[in-house]
């Protein structure tokens, strides 16, 4: 709890040695270490690719061991990482909207999406006046105004306006793929990418 504390407080007691960088945690600072270094301590067994973090080893070996621990529980389909299951969960979302048919793994979730069919909108931007239908979405528009780019990169610095554009360019420095095509296997690291290559199968 005292670390996750640390991410309201805006403490960053960590600090990288060469370039001063700081971090919340002690593993995050280890691992941007590594960048400087270029090293990659742990290997795979089976075909020696190296890796910087443990986590990386564990799940590219299932590439190997063809295990796929992780169920969907709605339709059975197993998958080799967490990441990858979640996506179909979503499409058996128990919520439908009555309008489009598209499903929703939560209730508020739809509620959201029925303000876009009703043309609803209660939140404004002060400066350009367009208007939204969340007030967290209105908080993330004026970053457009502002240039405020509040997330950045523990890798490489780059900084990022939303926290999903930042969750996705993380993954080109982990070389994770999370989201895998159900009809080829394919891998993208984008959900927007995996949608858009799916149409070649749905048409």
């Amino acid at each position: 709890m005292k670390t996750h504390q640390l991410v309201h407080s805006g403490q960053r007691p960590y600090a990288c040695d060469l370039c001063k960088k700081i971090f919340i945690h002690k593993s995050s600072m280890k691992s941007h270490q590594l960048t400087h270094t270029g090293e990659h301590p742990y290997s795979c067994d089976v075909c020696n690719k190296t890796f910087s973090h443990k986590s990386h080893v564990k799940k590219h070996q299932t590439t190997h061991t063809g295990q796929r621990p992780y169920s969907c529980d709605v339709c059975k389909k197993t998958f080799n990482l967490k990441n990858n299951m979640k996506t179909p969960q979503l499409i058996h979302g128990p919520y439908a909207c009555e309008v489009c048919n598209k499903t929703f793994s939560q209730k508020s979730h739809i509620k959201s999406h029925l303000l876009m069919h009703s043309g609803q909108s209660f939140y404004s931007c002060d400066v350009c006046k367009k208007t939204f239908t969340h007030k967290s979405y209105v908080k993330t528009h004026i970053r457009i105004h502002s240039g405020q780019r509040p997330y950045a990169c523990d890798v490489c610095n780059k900084t990022f306006s939303q926290k999903s554009h930042i969750r996705s360019h993380q993954l080109i420095h982990s070389g994770q793929r999370p989201y895998s095509c159900g009809w080829c296997k394919k891998t993208f690291r984008q959900r927007f990418h995996l949608n858009r290559h799916q149409c070649i199968h749905s048409g």
